[in-house]
């Protein structure tokens, strides 16, 4: 297996970050999401970094299946906060793989690091946990991945309601995630779904987008890493409900769709700059 690539360089321009942050779910609240959808004094929803420097070649070139890769948990680290255009130098690896055994898969540690041309401190670090359901039993070591975080047991201190539009995943695949699963009908069937599903990075921003307006004040400087684990696919059209607990400068969070009583974003953690 293929364990490291070559560097690349990516670009993104304001209207790449207002694309992302309308995607995501800013600007529904206005005007108070007024700086997440306008060029002047643009912010990015962090998230974005996921999708700067966009590539997903690199399962065909790691010599997995790709038929049955599943996205398992998704965590960024903001070293700087993401400015609204800018340039980067992605360096990308599998930083590990465990072996869970003859038809039981693998899992892969997928670790992009992003740096800003002439400066040598990351601007920002992305691991994913990916689940290759087909590549087990290859003699590797065993193991599961980082431990998840735990959510509190007690009832949230807040609970935020948004939809997800009919067209979300038609807007969020233009920030870079072109997978068909997410808009074509047929090809949603024969994966399995009864429809397209939502991009799970989607979900994902739309968590933290919710953090930025409800701890952040909608300062998305303050935001410095955040974390989630992927439990169930969210279909267009329905209602999230996020469920969050403050700890000072640390929340937890976890994504329902009440009406099929399924969590489908477990073990969230966010962890905020003063």
């Amino acid at each position: 297996m293929r364990l490291t690539f070559p560097e690349r360089e990516f670009h993104w321009t304001e209207r790449d970050t207002l694309l992302y942050n309308l995607s995501v779910g800013m600007g529904r609240d206005m005007p108070a999401d007024l700086g997440f959808v306008f060029e002047r004094g643009l912010q990015s929803v962090p998230t974005q970094a996921a999708v700067v420097a966009w590539e997903d070649t690199w399962q065909e070139s790691a010599g997995v299946d790709i038929t049955k890769i599943v996205h398992g948990e998704q965590r960024v680290t903001l070293h700087r906060p993401l400015p609204s255009q800018g340039r980067v130098r992605s360096a990308f690896r599998i930083a590990a793989c465990y072996d869970k055994g003859p038809g039981r898969g693998a899992v892969l540690l997928a670790e992009t690091v992003l740096r800003e041309p002439g400066i040598d401190a990351p601007l920002a670090t992305l691991l994913s946990t990916v689940f290759a359901r087909g590549d087990g039993g290859f003699g590797g070591p065993a193991g599961r991945g980082p431990d998840p975080h735990p959510v509190p047991e007690r009832a949230p201190d807040r609970t935020v309601h948004i939809d997800v539009r009919p067209e979300q995943a038609m807007f969020y695949r233009l920030t870079g995630d072109r997978n068909p699963l997410h808009v074509d009908p047929a090809f949603a069937t024969a994966a399995g779904f009864d429809r397209p599903i939502l991009h799970g990075l989607c979900s994902w921003g739309m968590a933290a987008a919710a953090v930025v307006r409800e701890a952040c004040n909608r300062d998305a400087s303050r935001l410095a890493h955040f974390e989630a684990r992927f439990t169930a696919p969210v279909y267009p059209g329905e209602a999230l409900a996020f469920d969050l607990w403050f700890d000072g400068d640390a929340v937890s969070l976890r994504g329902r769709v009440p009406q099929r009583g399924v969590t489908v974003l477990d073990h969230g953690q966010a962890l905020l700059r003063h």
